[in-house]
């Protein structure tokens, strides 16, 4: 007797327990029957007790997903569900005994509208800002509040997360800010002062891939702002975007990047972005002259972009990537059996699906002479011939092409053909190394910052100055991408609470600063010389003074080193030529 009162005791707090939260709770039998429902789920789906327990749950709820749930037993977790003029965040579990049978089946809700009640009291009662910011720091998708004329005053932590950019960052700004893609829905909710539900947008640096619901904030019927719910979609596009890439070692891409994604206010960065910006205006054909790491696809990104080209194919190809034969039916494409393993009926080639847009052609100082021979061909015809093929066919195709080596050298040297090079050398631009602007590093490191929050799910809010001055010392070889990397591993390194990189964070790089301080001092000319002269002495010495083979090793002309031993004066202490 007395375990029968203890159970129904146990009962009684159970029931207790659950009816003092906020969230509504609603679980059901094998048979579809209501045989639990606290007074939170009452409240929210407008019904007494008598008229919902002990009731087929299809015949109780409209729109109902429970006895779905039930049958198939698989869960569904943050699913928005609309109840007349109420927004629903639902998660529905089936309830499984020790043999997998599912018995029972449980609904977890909660009405948004008490978030967006909250968020009235936000705008005119400032004492409730942290209890709302504990409530909505709470959910997982971001949210953002905007006051009636559109600025920002108001975001959760989730919205760090998914849009890259921090609260201190955004608040007081448009609410523009953060929108990569689309227009801003706090800006059209304040034109119309309605709800806007579903909207796709693309948000942040990472252009992340979103699904927006903004609701106008009404106090006293008077306008005051709105309140946004962001959900991240972009994760699967993510996994099947790499997916597909993984299938080739060709990136048949949309160019997602403009002149607005490319950091650097320095005079060299300016001189190179507005060269850029004159010439993506025209069809000129562009080469990007850079050290590695240092940003040239996004430039060719850019000036796709902002070309009369942007709604067409933008198709990116590294040279050195591809074996010759390969590259050369990747790009011309071929004809049924021209080849052993050529697919039946043949294949478009890259240029060809590129008809009317862009190929950028990356590390095009690596082409084969082969290869180049047939690019030149297209370049001066504008068309080309598919291997095996006798058929040619026009194409209008801009080409952006990029190296990291010195192509006049090349075509000295019998690697590089001159003719292509001219035609590619129309408009030069020069993306300068890293270590030549080290000004423009506060700005790129606050553009990699709201990046690698999106991709990491971190928080990180700010760099601090003798962390910047230590960066701003060091040589960076890699340029913008070893740069990249060094916060990377900061943030990867960082606990989840911190939100501040410090020195600490950033390894690797304090001995590297203190070289700086041991640079010999003098004529830059003079010393420059008298190096390149003792690393062509020593270069002869160990090639036992065989100009050809010291040639090769320095990577200069035959004739150049001659010029240079000259120049110089160096002699062959053993007295042989």
């Amino acid at each position: 007797m007395g375990r029968k009162t203890g159970a129904i005791v146990n009962r009684d707090l159970f029931d207790r327990i659950l009816n003092f939260l906020m969230e509504g709770i609603i679980v059901i039998d094998a048979t579809g029957k209501i045989i639990f429902i606290n007074e939170e789920a009452l409240k929210i789906v407008g019904l007494t007790r008598d008229r919902a327990e002990n009731r087929l749950i299809i015949d109780t709820i409209p729109n109902t997903r429970l006895h779905i749930v039930l049958q198939s037993g698989t869960p569904e977790i943050n699913r928005i569900q609309y109840l007349g003029d109420k927004t629903i965040v639902t998660s529905r579990f089936p309830l499984m005994d020790e043999s997998g049978k599912v018995y029972a089946a449980m609904a977890i809700f909660r009405d948004m509208t008490n978030v967006e009640k909250m968020a009235e009291e936000v705008i005119n009662h400032k004492e409730m800002e942290s209890l709302l910011t504990g409530i909505i720091d709470a959910t997982y998708d971001a949210i953002s509040v905007a006051d009636e004329k559109g600025k920002i005053v108001l975001v959760n932590k989730a919205y760090t997360r998914i849009t890259g950019m921090s609260a201190e960052y955004v608040i007081g700004k448009m609410a523009t800010v953060d929108i990569a893609e689309g227009s801003s829905l706090h800006m059209e909710v304040a034109r119309i002062r309605e709800p806007v539900f579903n909207a796709k947008l693309k948000v942040g640096p990472g252009k992340k891939d979103v699904i927006v619901n903004v609701t106008p904030l009404l106090v006293k019927g008077k306008f005051k702002g709105s309140v946004g719910v962001i959900h991240d979609i972009s994760e699967i596009e993510r996994l099947a975007k790499e997916l597909e890439d993984a299938r080739r070692l060709l990136r048949y891409v949309k160019a997602k990047y403009t002149f607005d994604d490319i950091a650097g206010s320095s005079p060299l960065m300016k001189i190179a972005k507005e060269q850029a910006r004159k010439v993506s205006r025209t069809r000129a054909t562009v080469l990007l002259n850079g050290q590695s790491g240092t940003g040239k696809e996004l430039f060719a990104h850019a000036i796709h972009n902002s070309s009369d080209r942007r709604d067409a194919n933008f198709i990116s190809v590294n040279c050195a990537a591809l074996p010759e034969t390969l590259l050369e039916s990747e790009l011309f494409g071929y004809v049924e059996g021209a080849f052993t393993g050529a697919i039946r009926g043949g294949k478009k080639g890259l240029l060809q699906e590129a008809n009317g847009g862009t190929v950028f052609l990356d590390e095009v100082g690596k082409m084969n002479l082969s290869v180049q021979s047939k690019f030149l061909r297209f370049l001066q015809d504008h068309e080309i011939k598919p291997v095996g093929g006798n058929k040619s066919v026009k194409l209008d195709v801009r080409i952006i092409a990029a190296t990291n080596l010195e192509l006049d050298k090349l075509v000295e040297e019998g690697r590089f053909l001159s003719d292509l090079y001219y035609r590619l050398n129309v408009v030069p631009i020069v993306i300068p190394a890293l270590k030549n602007h080290l000004e423009d590093i506060p700005e790129i490191v606050h553009t990699i910052i709201m990046r690698l929050n999106q991709e990491y799910g971190r928080m990180v809010e700010r760099i601090e100055p003798a962390a910047l001055n230590l960066l701003q010392k060091h040589d960076w070889p890699g340029n913008v991408r070893e740069l990249e990397n060094v916060i990377g591993r900061a943030i990867i390194n960082m606990e989840p609470d911190e939100h501040t990189i410090k020195t600490s964070h950033l390894q690797g790089l304090s001995v590297v600063s203190e070289r700086r301080d041991l640079l010999p001092e003098g004529d830059l000319e003079k010393m420059m010389s008298d190096y390149e002269k003792r690393v062509i002495v020593a270069a002869l010495d160990k090639n036992d003074w065989n100009k050809t083979a010291t040639a090769k090793e320095l990577g200069i002309s035959i004739r150049n080193l001659y010029y240079k031993i000259e120049r110089y004066g160096i002699r062959d202490n053993k007295g042989s030529g």
